[in-house]
């Protein structure tokens, strides 16, 4: 009985970074990530940003190293507030306040 070869098919990770190539496409990304209120999740989401549009030029705009930047904002990453900003200006981002009318 001669054996079945069974076809392989290669798969590689979704990073949504390769689909974030523009303004707008960032900015929605950003708001869903600031709606999970997970500073974990939120980290994150800048992080893939920053890869999006470089990280190496974000690092440098923001007076950071890449090393640093990626430790940062990477998994196991809980950059100080100061940091996020500087990402967040670096990437041309500002935070935005709405009242929820929840007291």
């Amino acid at each position: 009985m001669a054996k079945k070869k069974i076809k392989k098919i290669e798969t590689r990770p979704f990073d949504s970074a390769e689909y974030l190539s523009s303004d707008e496409a960032i900015g929605a990304y950003m708001e869903e990530a600031l709606e999970t209120s997970d500073p974990a999740f939120i980290a994150h989401a800048l992080g893939t940003v920053a890869r999006a549009r470089g990280m190496s030029k974000v690092a440098r705009k923001a007076g950071l190293s890449r090393e640093s930047l990626y430790k940062a904002l990477g998994p196991e990453g809980n950059p100080e507030f100061g940091t996020v900003i500087r990402v967040m200006q670096a990437l041309g981002l500002r935070f935005s306040i709405t009242p929820t009318h929840a007291h």
